[in-house]
């Protein structure tokens, strides 16, 4: 192996509507399995994969940074939200290659399902030259190429390493996955819960439930 070409940087994209503690729990576990130097926080201004958001972009994205404030290693990138266009993930990554160099590690933050669903997304194969890609799973459900589409599974096979040092040797194309505390808290159950009056307490940062409450959201 040759030397480390940079500090890998984990990129976490997504709706976040809204942020809940299966998402900081996924970042900060990847932080620290994959010895990122920082999580960046890419909320999605329109997601192209579902259907709109129950509340604005702007409050979304005020959700991210209220609940990430007091993170240290966790940035939160606006760009997506104050553009116009689709938030496709190649996209993005386009541009954070853009800004952070040739040779910057770039690490794309997934969790099984959605992994498992890439080969639908736009010039989804154009990626893994962007970026690496690191699959969260359930403890003791390793992720299995038997498992995923025919197409993604000879990339997975191709592409993977057990090694997570191996991430900072290389700006991109590898795949590497970690086990992630099993929390089954879903945005869907949130909003359910916040539509009917009930607590979201120890679901949700303290100061996301004041920002929703004070909104109204």
């Amino acid at each position: 192996m040759s030397t480390s070409v940079s500090d890998p940087l984990g990129i976490f994209g997504g709706t976040f509507d809204p942020i809940h503690i299966g998402h900081l729990r996924l970042a900060e576990e990847a932080r620290e399995h994959l010895d990122l130097s920082e999580v960046l926080w890419v909320p999605a201004g329109q997601p192209p994969h579902r259907g709109g958001p129950t509340v604005s972009a702007g409050h979304r994205l005020a959700l991210v940074r209220a609940a990430t404030a007091g993170h240290p290693a966790f940035r939160v990138d606006p760009a997506e939200v104050e553009s116009d266009q689709p938030s496709y993930t190649v996209l993005t990554l386009e541009r954070l290659r853009g800004l952070h160099g040739a040779q910057r590690p770039l690490v794309l933050l997934l969790g099984a399902d959605a992994f498992a669903g890439l080969p639908g997304w736009h010039r989804w194969q154009e990626i893994f030259s962007l970026a690496h890609i690191a699959v969260a799973h359930r403890p003791g459900f390793p992720i299995a190429a038997a498992s995923l589409p025919p197409v993604l599974a000879e990339i997975f096979a191709q592409r993977r390493v057990d090694d997570p040092a191996d991430l900072a040797q290389a700006p991109a194309g590898a795949v590497v996955t970690f086990a992630m505390t099993q929390l089954a808290v879903s945005a869907t159950q949130i909003r359910q819960l916040l539509a009917n009056g009930k607590s979201t307490r120890y679901l949700l940062p303290e100061a996301v439930i004041a920002y929703i409450h004070q909104h109204q959201l």
